[in-house]
């Protein structure tokens, strides 16, 4: 693996980095809820790093969140991981898409904190206050049942340990890994269970302040149960440092794509 890692493109490095952040934030939010009783969601997480020295860990981080959305954004586009005919490789490329929005817009927020501009306020209430206004409550609970369904999805990836495919055969064999993957999505699985509850009965009550993050969350959950959940997501964190060591990645077709673009012009 190592020798193969070693004649990798700068894009599939980039990518690795990509895991390794967000790996690196959901251990730090993990480690605020355990170590100070703190809770934060990515975004907070960013904050936390911006001052002193943890500014370079925010440069890297946000370096490799950029490289996480870029090749989340090129799955969708060229099904390199997901596939590109079956309807379940679609739903993965919509999957893919979304991930890659999200991964944009943490990177950015990551610049913002870089340049001392950190955002203010509870923007998933702000976001669900504008949308009440513009659109009543069914667009928070589309949104709620789409956070069930990746709670689902957390779930059955968890229990049958589906992620497995996705390393490579020596990593997979391994039975801690097996379990450290099945501790970490099951956790994730809750959290995304629990803030699509908060913006169900956000859009229910028509009450945007009910709305809430991984934050949120993790406060929604109290005693004990908080710690186990914030262990659990630091176990997701160490899971996702793992596939930045131990996962193949598939390369955009870009021979592919420069052959379409030279016939095109020609």
């Amino acid at each position: 693996m190592t020798e193969d890692v070693a004649r990798e493109s700068n894009f599939q490095r980039l990518t690795r980095l990509g895991f390794a952040a967000r790996g690196f934030l959901y251990i730090l939010i993990a480690a605020l809820v355990i170590l100070t009783g703190r809770t934060e969601d990515l975004t907070g997480a960013l904050k936390y790093l911006g001052h002193g020295l943890g500014k370079v860990l925010l440069a890297i981080v946000a370096v490799g969140m950029a490289g996480y959305r870029l090749w989340r954004l090129s799955d969708a586009a060229f099904g390199m991981e997901s596939g590109r005919h079956r309807w379940k490789a679609w739903a993965k490329r919509i999957g893919a898409a979304t991930s890659g929005g999200i991964y944009c817009w943490l990177a950015f927020k990551a610049g913002m904190v870089l340049l001392a501009k950190p955002p203010s306020g509870n923007e998933t209430q702000q976001h669900a206050g504008e949308a009440l206004h513009l659109g009543g409550a069914l667009p928070l609970e589309v949104a709620a049942v789409i956070l069930l369904g990746a709670a689902v999805v957390q779930f059955w990836k968890a229990a049958g340990s589906s992620f497995l495919d996705h390393l490579d055969d020596d990593a997979a064999r391994r039975p801690w890994i097996r379990w450290v993957g099945r501790i970490g999505y099951g956790a994730r699985g809750v959290v995304f269970l629990t803030v699509g509850y908060l913006l169900l009965r956000s859009g229910i009550d028509h009450n945007a302040g009910e709305a809430g993050n991984l934050g949120e969350a993790l406060d929604w959950w109290s005693g004990p149960m908080r710690r186990w959940l914030a262990a659990g997501l630091l176990v997701f964190g160490i899971f996702s440092i793992i596939e930045a060591f131990y996962r193949p990645i598939r390369k955009p077709p870009t021979e592919h794509i420069k052959r379409k673009v030279e016939e095109a012009a020609s």
